[in-house]
């Protein structure tokens, strides 16, 4: 028996490796779509023509954005784990009878 259970370590740590890689893959992807959206959002909402530089009101207007943005964000990214826990959970009581 312990010959067996020595034989599956490897692929359990295998396994946990490629879906740890999956899990960053997937956050970076979703940072990268925020950054995306919050600068096509508020820079179209805040600078109504592109100079050199920001002036303090359009600086201002874009800080806001941005810190609305993203709490919108993780509000909504909570709701849907939350969402996907509970179904689990349910899916996971409901196989049990």
């Amino acid at each position: 028996m312990d010959n067996l259970s020595s034989n599956l370590e490897p692929k359990l740590d295998t396994k946990s490796a490629i879906m740890d890689q999956i899990r960053q893959e997937a956050a970076m992807t979703n940072a990268r779509q925020l950054i995306e959206k919050v600068n096509e959002h508020c820079f179209e909402k805040c600078v109504p023509k592109p100079g050199s530089s920001l002036s303090s009101s359009e600086t201002t207007c874009f800080t806001s954005c941005m810190e609305k943005y993203m709490a919108t964000w993780n509000t909504v990214s909570r709701q849907y784990i939350n969402r996907i826990q509970k179904e689990q959970g349910n899916s996971a009581a409901s196989s049990v009878f």
